[in-house]
């Protein structure tokens, strides 16, 4: 009785339309946490089109990974914790298999999703976020944080000033200040850039910027204050540009500005206009198109199946969604070699030869070579 209480309590509260997807038993099932509205929406919706679109390109291009199509369902999180606990709830135990994988789209949900991945056996993705301490597979067995950590980015930001100052022993004395999304994403480095201070030598400040972040006036009289050589910005969404635009007003030099790798596409610049000139921003990966976008084009946006703009296609986030896709795609591939092609939930739930048994071995291995 509780089961079916809690069941119509969430499709009142996700406005579910009356049309439910029927997935058939040949396919890998993939929910889709995405923010397609709200402040973070400029971010949100390049970064959900990038992943899938590659899904279709998957089915459309290969007919499915081996022939297993990949069968997948959005669910709105308005990048809200909570809410993204619950699309983890309501979509995890769909398909064949249940989810094969999540890429959870947000620090915070990455974190609540932690223990509840570890005991449905669900691999949590979380490429260039997360919690830094997940590299950690002895403890955070079913997260994998594939690419970057916010230390790592926190520690390659450290780095590039060294070379601008023309030597790390040049820090000390310095000033540093970290604007942050008052988030758990935003506080992720801190701990990092404490332990680097130490090392260097150099004095660290935290500043907050409260949801969603376009004031910043208390922030960047403070940062007017405090007089630091560089600032790092670790926003998100329409925080990033309206800090660029805040900095120019103060007269604080954007080329001593530098942002993690949320902060550097081109709905972060654009808005700012030239008030972006000399901004720099750490990468995960190369902007641009490859061979794989001319298939999206060509197997998904010329048969009208694209879910964004065609326009899109190549930008930072837009690449970001599609890689994340990418490594779970071939997570997929990958675990088919070791095990039966077609999807099932026992060899998913015996903890021996499941889906990503696979990636566990791989991620240990790159996190050991970091």
């Amino acid at each position: 009785m509780l089961r079916k209480i809690r069941l119509v309590r969430m499709v009142v509260f996700w406005t579910l339309t009356a049309i439910v997807p029927v997935y058939s038993q040949s396919e890998q099932f993939i929910p889709v946490l995405v923010y397609r509205t709200g402040a973070y929406a400029v971010s949100g919706v390049p970064y959900a089109d990038g992943e899938v679109d590659y899904y279709k390109l998957i089915n459309e291009r290969d007919g499915g990974v081996n022939g297993v199509k990949i069968a997948f369902e959005e669910c709105e999180t308005g990048y809200a914790t909570d809410r993204g606990l619950e699309c983890f709830d309501r979509l995890k135990g769909k398909g064949p298999t249940g989810a094969g994988f999540v890429v959870p789209r947000s620090t915070g949900v990455a974190a609540v999703l932690t223990d509840k991945a570890d005991t449905d056996k669900i691999p949590l993705l979380t490429p260039g976020f997360g919690r830094a301490a997940s590299k950690n597979g002895s403890v955070f067995t079913w997260n994998f944080p594939l690419l970057g950590t916010y230390w790592s980015a926190a520690e390659i930001a450290a780095q590039h000033i060294g070379k601008e100052l023309d030597g790390l022993e040049k820090l000390k004395g310095k000033r540093l200040a970290l604007l942050f999304h008052d988030s758990p994403y935003g506080k992720e480095p801190i701990p990092a850039l404490l332990a680097l201070a130490k090392k260097y030598g150099f004095e660290f400040h935290s500043i907050p910027v409260p949801h969603p972040g376009l004031e910043q006036e208390t922030q960047w009289r403070s940062i007017q204050q405090i007089a630091p050589e560089y600032v790092l910005l670790w926003g998100w969404g329409v925080m990033n540009s309206a800090a660029l635009k805040h900095a120019a007003t103060v007269g604080y030099p954007r080329n001593r500005m530098i942002g993690v790798w949320w902060s550097g596409s081109e709905a972060d610049v654009a808005p700012a206009g030239d008030d972006a000139k000399g901004y720099k921003a750490l990468m995960l990966h190369w902007s641009g198109k490859f061979r794989v976008h001319a298939d999206i084009e060509r197997y998904v946006y010329a048969k009208g199946k694209g879910l964004g703009k065609a326009v899109q296609i190549g930008e930072v986030l837009y690449n970001r969604g599609l890689i994340g896709a990418m490594l779970g795609v071939e997570g997929i591939r990958k675990a088919q070699g070791s095990s039966e092609r077609r999807p099932s939930r026992e060899s998913k739930s015996d903890g021996g030869l499941n889906t990503w048994s696979w990636i566990k071995r791989v991620s240990r291995n790159l996190a050991s070579k970091a």
